[in-house]
């Protein structure tokens, strides 16, 4: 019997479980690669963005498995390379030895990111660091915060004490280059911090059904402020620059989505007034990765999973081959490793400087205040 967890059904539900009675399959060769191709066939959802044509798929896949495929080192080979005709970051298949995964998808950008220059130059001695975060002010009195995962839940007085100690700087930075995603959960949670309004930020859909365009009318997702007891942001006095590069990608992709849904509205002052956010994404293109994911076990044991829901921005534009930063920057390695700079940090620096609402002297008061 073949189960079947389909992990997600909507935003806030971590993982749910589905039992597949749809079909038997041998537990042999041609029985795993006729489980793997079903799954994908009746579930996966980026088929016409991809331009694959699935059935061709198994044509030519199905006599290697019936007459060629002599041991599982060999099977597990094909069935990986049988999934990357996807082109997806997002399908992956698990076995004991080994997980397969599609690597072009930030193979062909330039990296964008160092992490030992962000150490030493930026971060140094002289940050905190707390449930995933690390932080600290930079020089002008620019906060920087680094995420490196969406799999490190943040506590929201984590997020209370993160935003109170730099309350006082100009503008922020919120570097999530090489976050590979998480808990899609953790968006709305971090995002909620930099809203005034609730804010559609994207639409959901699920599959109705076993063809490839099967699919419910788009759900929208939304995003809500925080509550009053908390600390939040305010992005139209102080400017938040999210750092991202190709390997940006999965839940740290729909948090750049969220962001951008959140610049496109106005924070209201005590005197009724409309102030522009300041929320701009710089850096390189994010990886993408925009599907809620889905999970099948094969008659082997194996486990194939890939994107089942897909998701959209704000506009009911597809993100799953990326978005595109606001400011382009890439890093040069010249004036990394000999100026020991770097150059996507210095743009959102320099960005902020030169839009901040508030002069430092007023930011020290209200420190010292």
């Amino acid at each position: 019997m073949r189960k079947t967890l389909f992990m997600i059904s909507s935003l806030f539900l971590l993982c749910s479980c589905l039992d597949d009675d749809s079909g038997v399959e041998n537990n042999d060769y041609l029985g795993n690669f006729e489980a793997c191709w079903t799954a994908m066939d009746e579930h996966y959802c980026f088929f016409e963005e991809k331009n694959v044509d699935w059935d061709k798929v198994y044509d030519y896949y199905k006599p290697y498995f019936r007459d060629s495929v002599k041991n599982v080192q060999q099977e597990f080979s094909l069935l990986g390379h049988m999934l990357s005709q996807v082109r997806d970051g997002h399908v992956n298949l698990y076995s004991p030895f080994n997980t397969a995964r599609y690597w072009k998808w930030y193979e062909d950008y330039p990296h964008n990111f160092d992490a030992n220059l962000v150490r030493e130059y930026y971060l140094k001695n002289n940050f905190w660091t707390a449930s995933g975060f690390k932080y600290t002010a930079l020089k002008d009195s620019v906060a920087y915060v680094r995420y490196e995962s969406f799999g490190v839940t943040p506590g929201e007085t984590n997020l209370d004490y993160l935003l109170a100690a730099v309350s006082y700087c100009r503008g922020l930075i919120f570097d999530i280059r090489d976050n590979g995603g998480g808990a899609l959960t953790n968006v709305p949670l971090i995002a909620s911090r930099f809203t005034t309004e609730k804010t559609c930020y994207g639409y959901i859909q699920h599959k109705t059904g076993k063809g490839h365009n099967d699919f419910s009318s788009p759900e929208p997702m939304f995003v809500e402020p925080a509550d009053d007891n908390r600390v939040s942001w305010d992005a139209a006095t102080q400017p938040v620059v999210v750092l991202t590069n190709r390997h940006t990608y999965s839940a740290a992709n729909n948090f750049v989505q969220t962001m951008k849904a959140i610049a496109e509205t106005k924070t209201i002052d005590q005197k009724g007034v409309a102030h522009e956010k300041m929320i701009v994404i710089v850096g390189d293109r994010t990886g993408g990765g925009g599907g809620m994911p889905f999970e099948t076990v094969l008659p082997n044991g194996w486990v194939v999973r890939f994107s089942a829901c897909p998701i959209s921005d704000n506009h009911k534009h597809s993100t799953e081959s990326g978005i595109d930063p606001d400011i382009k920057v890439d890093m040069d390695s010249v004036v990394m490793w000999n100026e020991h700079r770097d150059e996507i940090i210095d743009c959102a620096h320099a960005y902020i400087i030169n839009n901040t609402r508030k002069t430092y002297e007023d930011k020290e008061n209200q420190k010292n205040n």
